[in-house]
């Protein structure tokens, strides 16, 4: 009994600590959230996501209206709970006529974080 509970005890400290970070690592990671962001805005008023010069900021202005911290939820669009990929998806298939692109895609990833920037401290 006395081993069980100390066996708990490590595994239990070992979930409480979490992997250390410096100011410096949090920075670089700033920085690099900041450049992905900055390619989504890129792309947000990029015609080349779709075929007809319909660029997403056309329908949201910078970003407004997406509401990503709303997710996941149903869309009547889709009929159905969907994810922030899944309806941006949705966009550049429908109004810009475009290929959907993967969740993983390092251009939907950016989207996103540029979306999730534009609504910080809103």
């Amino acid at each position: 009994m006395k081993i069980l509970l100390i066996g708990m005890a490590l595994l239990a400290s070992g979930l409480v600590m979490g992997d250390e970070f410096t100011a410096a690592d949090l920075e670089r990671w700033q920085q690099q959230y900041e450049q992905v962001a900055a390619r989504g805005r890129q792309l947000f008023t990029d015609p080349a996501l779709g075929s007809n010069k319909v660029v997403c900021a056309q329908c949201h202005p910078n970003g407004a209206n997406t509401h990503p911290e709303t997710y996941p939820k149903f869309q009547k669009q889709l009929g159905r709970v969907a994810m922030l990929w899944e309806m941006i998806n949705w966009c550049i298939r429908n109004p810009l006529e475009g290929e959907e692109l993967a969740a993983d895609d390092p251009d939907m990833i950016a989207l996103q974080a540029y979306i999730h920037k534009e609504r910080e401290g809103v």
